[in-house]
């Protein structure tokens, strides 16, 4: 076992070359946001979506422009407005009057990474028009399914701030996201580089630096991570608590718990695990892993009870308890 983890850790230590080069030129343009660009990072690697919440100015819609800039990739930004239709993401069928008959004209979503800029400013119906790109990673427009590129990454932003006409995720689509971020503030010296770089000139000009190749033999390289039993029960075992609280000894949380943690809400967190090993170069998964990236693929999946918000205690008290509480192998 000992030969195949050292076998894993120099092919992780291979394939993870892209990262320093990744992370190196976007912090050209990005100060201050390490976290976000690691968990995006992460999901690249995972083969999963995110959706980042914070408020406007965080730079969340230029660190996605930037990051996938660094990718020699096609990218897409998509600002959802309350007029726009699924015919505008997905794309439609338009008569040809030449040919008479219908073609088909592929819309945005026909992009490797998409941006869907506040996606809780239009209705469900075109929120819906995400739901089967980002699981099955197919479109339909009319009776034909088109396949979508590899790497397909949606980055979705939303504001947690002026709700008015605003149209709440559904938890159906919120759960096909794999991470939610909660983007706060810079520091006072990154706010000082900040300004310092904006207020002086344009934003410095990214280059592509990694092929597209390169994310898919690491997202190969990232499976083969090798996971102990002990860490596979420990995360089981987080995800369980966030239904049962009472058998994990968390008393005071179960009548705060309307629902917990989904079975995809298992497999994000094993298949984050691996990515957050794989970005420290390391060929086997800690428990570290696992409570590292918990909050953020348990923080959108834990639903709390009328009870809890009145004493305004949200899902992120109760997954830091579960995370507290869980005995660690």
């Amino acid at each position: 076992m000992n030969h195949d983890i050292e076998a894993i850790q120099e092919k992780i230590q291979r394939e993870s070359q892209f990262v320093d080069r990744l992370v190196s030129e976007v912090g050209r343009v990005i100060v201050g946001q390490d976290y976000m660009v690691e968990r995006l990072l992460i999901a690249l690697l995972a083969d999963g979506h995110v959706l980042m919440e914070g408020v406007p100015g965080l730079a969340k819609t230029l660190t996605v422009r930037t990051l996938a800039r660094a990718i020699n990739t096609n990218f897409q930004r998509l600002q959802f407005t309350p007029d726009l239709l699924p015919a505008d993401i997905i794309g439609t069928l338009i008569y040809d009057p030449k040919d008479q008959e219908f073609k088909t004209k592929k819309g945005p979503i026909f992009s490797n990474i998409i941006l869907a800029d506040e996606i809780n400013r239009s209705p469900a119906k075109v929120q819906s028009a995400l739901l089967e790109a980002m699981q099955e990673h197919t479109v339909t427009i009319g009776e034909n399914s088109f396949p979508l590129d590899d790497p397909f990454l949606v980055l979705a932003t939303q504001n947690p701030i002026e709700q008015e006409g605003t149209y709440p995720l559904p938890e159906a689509q919120v759960d096909r996201f794999m991470l939610k971020l909660s983007v706060g503030y810079p520091t006072e010296e990154d706010e000082l580089t900040i300004m310092r770089r904006m207020s002086a000139g344009p934003a410095a000009d990214v280059q592509p630096v990694v092929e597209p190749e390169e994310i898919i033999q690491a997202r190969k390289a990232t499976e083969m991570i090798y996971m102990d039993a002990q860490v596979e029960k420990y995360i089981v075992s987080l995800v369980f608590a966030t239904r049962d609280p009472k058998k994990y000894g968390i008393d005071e949380m179960a009548d705060l718990i309307s629902y917990g943690g989904s079975p995809r809400a298992t497999i994000c967190l094993a298949k984050t695990a691996r990515a957050h090993a794989f970005m420290k170069r390391r060929g086997y998964v800690t428990p570290e892993d696992v409570r590292a990236i918990a909050m953020d693929v348990l923080r959108h999946r834990v639903i709390v009870t009328y009870e809890a918000e009145a004493e305004e205690i949200t899902s992120e008290h109760v997954v830091q308890k579960v995370i507290d509480n869980v005995e660690v192998p």
